[in-house]
């Protein structure tokens, strides 16, 4: 069995972070494992207070993890501070961990802040050189590339910068987009693809792009190629989204129950 590893904050609510990520790694057939980077108080409605994990247990987590259970793939997201920032940096370099997936996870869907300036900072110094893909929403890439994205093309500019700056790839998704339907732009080998798909009128949009990202982590701890695994995770997160529950007052989670994209019969256990 492959095995995966999602290093993020634990979403009390249960339809991010840790919970979300581990509850995709299971619907893919991959075994998933976990280092906690920071504990929140929240629901559907918001984040009511947080705090973050000793960065020596971050570490010692990842290490343990390294140590016995070495992942096909990894993916982060809540880091929580700049000094996490840079254990799981170090973290990740120094053990080689393998098809690294980064979310930069800096805003809420329900709009509150998860990370600060230098943080942030950090994470297009640090962690996008190391990532295999980087996975930012209009709002992150912004923040990473320091110019305005706000058009398909403007999404493909802020792709390609990121590449750039030593990512393999980039995908940046346009959920925030206004009309009918969604885009997303991806950059690999130097190609840029454009996934469409109809939008959703729904407000089940708690942990997408947790639940994105630990899609494509699973897709590569399966030994499936990037553009496959992407391809991959973005239909799971439609259906997922489509099937949602209707849970809580807020923003609802998805339906972590519907099927992940068959296996090619390549992949192995």
């Amino acid at each position: 069995m492959k095995i995966a590893l999602t290093i993020a904050g634990s979403d009390s609510g249960g339809g991010a972070g840790i919970q979300a990520d581990l509850k995709t790694f299971h619907q893919f057939g991959v075994f998933g494992t976990s280092v906690v980077t920071a504990i929140t108080a929240q629901n559907t409605v918001g984040v009511r207070d947080w705090e973050a994990v000793p960065v020596q247990l971050v570490t010692r987590q990842l290490d343990a993890i390294a140590d016995d259970l070495p992942p096909g793939a990894v993916k982060s997201g809540m880091l929580g501070s700049a000094a996490i920032v840079e254990a799981v940096a170090d973290g990740i370099a120094r053990r080689s961990l393998p098809n690294y997936v980064l979310d930069p996870v800096m805003v809420a869907t329900s709009g509150d802040r998860l990370l600060d300036a230098d943080a942030e900072r950090l994470i297009a110094r640090r962690l996008v050189p190391l990532a295999t893909l980087v996975t930012p929403n209009l709002d992150e890439a912004e923040v990473l590339v320091g110019d305005t994205v706000r058009t398909p093309d403007g999404m493909e500019r802020a792709a390609r910068e990121l590449v750039r700056r030593g990512a393999r790839a980039a995908l940046v998704k346009g959920g925030h987009l206004a009309g009918p339907e969604v885009i997303d732009v991806l950059v690999v080998n130097g190609t840029a693809r454009r996934f469409t798909r109809p939008r959703l009128d729904t407000t089940s949009t708690h942990g997408t792009g947790c639940t994105l990202s630990a899609a494509v982590a699973a897709g590569l701890a399966l030994d499936r190629p990037l553009e496959r695994a992407v391809q991959d995770a973005l239909d799971f997160v439609h259906r997922a989204m489509a099937a949602a529950p209707g849970l809580g007052q807020g923003h609802g989670p998805l339906n972590h129950f519907v099927p992940a994209p068959p296996r090619p019969p390549t992949d192995g256990w």
